[in-house]
């Protein structure tokens, strides 16, 4: 599965490649350059979160992680993962390396998988720094109030799939 996702990217990349050299050689060059600087800038970053999210999964303790966060944990542990997910700051490499450490350290994926949903949904520094200074408080406290179950409704369907 992973080999087929990696060559529908560079597929992807290829065909997006193919498009700006038709449109000029100018376009292809700085579309490449852009990508590799890019590239370089992150590589650190995702090196640091994948290798700190290693340490991170061998310091917790799995005496604390599995009855909070474990497959056994239930409703409980999806509104912690949930909560987690929303106070936690950062892009990302910090984001999915916390969720990748918690599955090392023994969470249960529907946990992880709230975690991650409410990361991405409604983060609360995303949303006080970023959507209330831009957007109207009314839609933003609508589409806040809208996303809230979301986390919810994902972990549950993560149960149902993962049964066997």
């Amino acid at each position: 599965m992973i080999v087929a996702v990696n060559i529908l990217l560079w597929l992807v990349v290829g065909g997006l490649a193919l498009l700006a050299a038709r449109r000029g050689r100018m376009l292809l060059q700085s579309g490449a350059r852009d990508g590799a600087i890019d590239f370089l800038r992150l590589l650190p970053r995702i090196a640091i979160g994948v290798i700190g999210s290693g340490f991170v999964a061998e310091a917790l303790p799995r005496a604390v992680i599995i009855p909070w966060l474990g497959p056994g944990s239930g409703f409980l542990g999806v509104a912690i993962a949930t909560l987690g997910g929303a106070v936690t700051p950062g892009g990302p490499v910090i984001g999915f390396s916390i969720g990748a450490a918690m599955l090392k350290s023994g969470a249960g994926a529907p946990q992880v998988v709230a975690y991650s949903t409410a990361w991405a949904l409604y983060a609360v520094h995303r949303l006080v720094m970023w959507e209330a200074p831009l957007m109207p408080p009314r839609v933003v406290w609508l589409r806040a109030a809208v996303s809230l179950p979301l986390p919810f409704i994902a972990a549950g369907m993560a149960m149902m799939l993962a049964r066997p």
